[in-house]
């Protein structure tokens, strides 16, 4: 009897362990099946909250992609992942693939999907400032942004609509990396205003350091500010994964105009471990509130054409180049 007891045991034992390696190699295999693709972001922000809400919601998955999130910290740096290969997909201004494409790319990076219609920084002052006025910036120095950048060219289209020459009224100061700028403002006194993304821009008045007085999303109306682009080629070798990667942005855009800011603040709060609940949700409502995220992720003409606007109005533009060269609506129009 005791015999056949340690033979049950023994048996189970054995069947226990043997089915652990198949299971694991059974994940593995699934793993397996799923295609591999790179993007890579301009700034990790709760700005782009649909995009964390694709990948924590577990929707590139379900679209057979095993998707690798990498942040360039700029533009010029992602729009360089992309061109090497090194990236398969970015997300950054559409000015960047003017740009090079102005440079004489024989593979144009090519955009598929806008994410977010309005710019999201906000300008932030040393001191609360509840009745502020565009004009208050006379004279006064303020840390911007990269030369040729969205967040800088927006930035100056809204002080030229409020009749304030960038380069005479104010001084600007665009010689701090990207992402710096909140550290350079605490630690240096000797600018009045620094224009700011979230986190940094709800972390400084958290801190007493400085103060929102306004957004560049509601001053500037709608902009055509961050979008995905690839290049010609994988774009034309890999239509499945291009139409699977945009069918998942669309179901995290989707997410975002039916839920509540709290809801997705919980859904993102992964991604932004050193931030706290209270904050995403702050800073989500504040993105929500002024209409941030479009309905699809249709890059329309009339978008691009008023981004090719600020940039010659920032005197960065050569020529304008024809919308059809550098935008390719059909993943986003199929996007289900």
């Amino acid at each position: 009897m005791k015999n056949k007891k340690w033979i049950s045991l023994a048996t189970a034992v054995v069947l226990a362990v043997t089915a652990l390696p198949l299971g694991v190699f059974a994940a593995k295999k699934d793993e397996a099946k799923l295609a591999k693709v790179t993007l890579n972001e301009v700034a990790h922000s709760i700005f782009y909250a649909p995009q964390y809400v694709a990948i924590e919601e577990g929707y590139f998955k379900d679209e057979g992609l095993d998707m690798t999130l990498i942040t360039g910290f700029g533009a010029d740096k992602t729009m360089t992942a992309v061109i090497s290969g090194e990236a398969d997909i970015g997300f950054m201004g559409a000015e960047a693939s003017i740009y090079a494409y102005q440079e004489g790319a024989t593979d144009p990076v090519v955009n598929f999907a806008q994410l977010t219609q309005r710019a999201g920084n906000f300008l932030v002052a040393r001191e609360e400032m509840p009745d502020f006025k565009w004009e208050d910036l006379k004279g006064r120095k303020v840390l911007g942004g990269r030369k040729g950048g969205m967040p800088e060219m927006v930035f100056e289209y809204i002080l030229k609509q409020n009749g304030l020459d960038p380069q005479k009224d104010l001084s600007i100061d665009q010689s701090i990396d990207f992402g710096a700028t909140a550290a350079a403002f605490t630690g240096d006194d000797s600018a009045d205003f620094t224009v700011e993304f979230e986190p940094s821009a709800t972390a400084l008045e958290k801190q007493g350091a400085g103060y929102v007085v306004a957004s560049l999303g509601v001053d500037s109306g709608y902009v055509p500010y961050t979008s995905y682009s690839a290049k010609t080629s994988y774009m034309e070798k890999n239509p499945d994964i291009m139409q699977k990667f945009t069918d998942a942005l669309q179901k995290g855009m989707d997410y975002v105009q039916s839920h509540t800011p709290e809801e997705i603040a919980e859904v993102i709060e992964p991604q932004f471990p050193e931030t706290d609940l209270d904050t995403i949700t702050a800073i989500v409502k504040r993105y929500y509130d002024q209409d941030t995220w479009k309905e699809n992720l249709v890059f329309g003409q009339d978008g691009f054409e008023l981004l090719q606007d600020i940039l010659e109005d920032a005197g960065e533009l050569k020529e304008r180049t024809p919308y059809a060269e550098l935008v390719n609506t059909e993943f986003a129009q199929n996007a289900s």
